[in-house]
């Protein structure tokens, strides 16, 4: 019998952007984030003119409220559609979402600031509402807490920009402190679900497990984190909540055993993310007894905790997705090194040797906008085209 020759089935080449909010919030928000932290260290050498959000203030906002609001709405736009079975935001409704997050990116570069605040602060409330209505009709009321959340994003939006035009009396600074916290306080959650399950799931025979009272306590800390920032309390009183929830995360991390995981990146990524949450908290109660700058723990938030956590999840829900299989390839091992990199060299790099600051954070920098480059660069066909098993999504 001669043998038939089986022609491979080629990968699905149908435009497939707007099926699934995750697609185009993980193209934009790994785009955005790889580009804006060039732009910023521009801005910053005064290469570019300063704008309506100048140089350090422009930086923070747009790290929290543009990328990191990017994969967050990407994120429940796509888990709110598993977890209740009814439909979120696609075609051109997902496409007027995203193009309200354009809209606000660059309405932060000109010099119309109201214009700025209210779009800015519209599109937590959009993804609300996308994600809210499926959640009401559903009767999951469980998961309802993520609108609350992202209306309390927008009105820390809206009051960083009232502050700073001087139509608000409340420091600048809290906004985006409010902002961290809520972001922090939904990692801790989405964390503490999704963890331990693909733990267990990609690392058979770990066992990682869940104590009531860890999490409660943990929970319930970032919660209190946010209490101070909105109340605005005196430093030794943040100091000591950050202190207790750092021992709190520490334990719930222990119970997840992320040294069973390092033969997994997939699993790992996360686990090294959420090892930076307790890193952050840990700094922040040191900054708060005056023993380090307040920048560290910040930094250890974003670059570490929001960057290992976003570029874990960007990578592993996208495969699942697509359906493709859940295994990391080397691009995307390279991508989780490279922003673990960036944040030890933003953090340990320029506490350790105070004299090489500006370099640790220029190399930090590039190790960054490298991450995220070849993320938006790889993903580009994944999250364009439509998924390799022919199902929906």
């Amino acid at each position: 019998m001669i043998p038939i020759a089986v022609r491979a089935t080629p990968p699905p080449r149908d435009f497939a952007l707007w099926r699934l909010g995750f697609r185009p919030f993980y193209l934009l928000a790994s785009a955005f984030a790889s580009l804006s932290i060039l732009f910023w260290v521009a801005q910053y050498a005064g290469l570019l003119p300063a704008a309506y959000l100048n140089g350090p203030l422009w930086h923070g906002h747009e790290m929290l409220f543009g990328f990191a609001l990017a994969v967050v709405g990407g994120f429940l736009f796509t888990a709110v559609r598993n977890w209740t079975g009814l439909p979120t935001p696609t075609g051109a409704a997902l496409a007027a979402c995203a193009l309200l997050w354009l809209a606000g990116r660059v309405l932060v570069l000109t010099p119309f600031g109201m214009a700025a605040a209210v779009v800015n602060a519209t599109f937590p409330v959009a993804i609300a509402v996308g994600i809210g209505i499926p959640l009401w009709k559903s009767g999951n009321r469980r998961n309802f807490f993520f609108v609350g959340l992202l209306l309390l994003l927008a009105v820390a939006t809206l009051a960083f920009h009232l502050s700073l035009q001087g139509r608000l009396d409340w420091p600048q600074r809290a906004g985006i402190e409010a902002g961290l916290d809520i972001v922090l306080f939904i990692m801790a959650v989405v964390g503490g679900r999704v963890i331990p399950m693909f733990t267990n799931n990609g690392v058979p025979g770990t066992n990682a497990r869940r104590d009531p009272w860890v999490e409660r306590l943990a929970l319930g800390g970032a919660l209190a984190l946010l209490a101070t920032d909105l109340l605005q309390a005196p430093p030794v009183v943040v100091a000591c909540i950050a202190l207790v929830a750092a021992l709190a995360h520490g334990a719930r991390l222990v119970l997840w055993k992320p040294w069973r995981t390092f033969a997994t990146p997939l699993v790992w990524i996360l686990h090294a993310a959420y090892a930076w949450i307790v890193a952050y908290l840990v700094l922040r109660s040191l900054a708060g007894f005056g023993l380090v700058a307040g920048s560290f723990a910040i930094h250890a938030l974003t670059v570490g905790a929001i960057g290992g956590m976003t570029i874990g999840m960007m990578t592993r829900t996208a495969r699942g997705h697509t359906g493709r299989p859940l295994a990391a390839d080397g691009f995307e091992v390279a991508c989780y090194g490279l922003v673990m990199a960036a944040a030890l060299l933003r953090v340990a790099g320029a506490m350790a040797i105070p004299a090489l600051h500006v370099e640790a954070v220029i190399a930090s920098g590039v190790c960054w906008s490298a991450a995220y480059g070849i993320y938006a660069v790889r993903y580009w066909p994944v999250l364009t085209r439509a998924r390799v098993d022919g199902q929906p999504g």
